[in-house]
């Protein structure tokens, strides 16, 4: 079974984008930047939803031919092109290369690509992410937390009907006071059966 992984850059208060969708708060910087693309590059498939596929389609298919494009951007724009993706949008839109479209229930075909064969998966966009965490579906949490708070707008986490266990298995700092950390999900079966065995200490 293919791990499902939701990573964004977050402000300190939890939001992927300030109100009006402002991103201006969150410019990676070259050492957080190399990180995000070697993540890229580690990635067997990207889900994405309709809004962020539109913000990454309309720059990395040509980033690399734009004047002043640095190495890590052009890096950046291979990898990306060369990464297998699928967008979900309940309107038909126009994807081409090694991008596949998906216009029916996303979770239903979010479950049967984990079911499968294959490397990670990396989901993208706060609604399409949302829907794929109130199921279960996503397997790990990585959070590149800005120190900045920005009052608003489009949080990283959705509301829960109940708890999930996470244990975190990384944190690393970057420059500008960037703390990186993930969590793995713990499925609460197994929670549950470690809870449940007898201790050895009772008599």
């Amino acid at each position: 079974m293919r791990r499902l992984i939701f990573g964004m850059n977050v402000s300190l208060d939890g939001y992927i984008a300030a109100p009006g969708g402002d991103l201006g708060w969150s410019v990676p910087s070259d050492e957080l930047f190399q990180w995000w693309s070697d993540r890229v590059s580690a990635t067997d498939l990207a889900l994405y939803g309709r809004k962020l596929w539109d913000t990454m389609s309309s720059h990395w298919p040509t980033a690399d031919q734009q004047p002043g494009a640095t190495p890590a951007q052009i890096e950046y724009a291979r990898r990306w092109r060369a990464m297998p993706k699928v967008v979900f949008s309940s309107t038909a839109i126009a994807v081409d290369g090694n991008t596949r479209l998906v216009t029916g229930d996303a979770v239903t075909e979010i479950a049967r690509l984990k079911a499968g064969d294959g490397g990670p998966m990396d989901i993208g966009g706060a609604t399409l992410a949302a829907a794929a965490m109130r199921v279960g579906l996503i397997d790990e949490y990585v959070l590149a937390t800005a120190p900045v708070l920005v009052g608003g707008g489009t949080p990283f986490f959705t509301v829960l009907d109940s708890w999930v266990d996470l244990s975190l298995v990384e944190t690393r700092t970057f420059s500008g006071g960037i703390v990186l950390t993930r969590y793995e999900t713990r499925r609460r079966a197994l929670v549950r059966e470690r809870r449940e065995r007898p201790s050895r200490h009772t008599g």
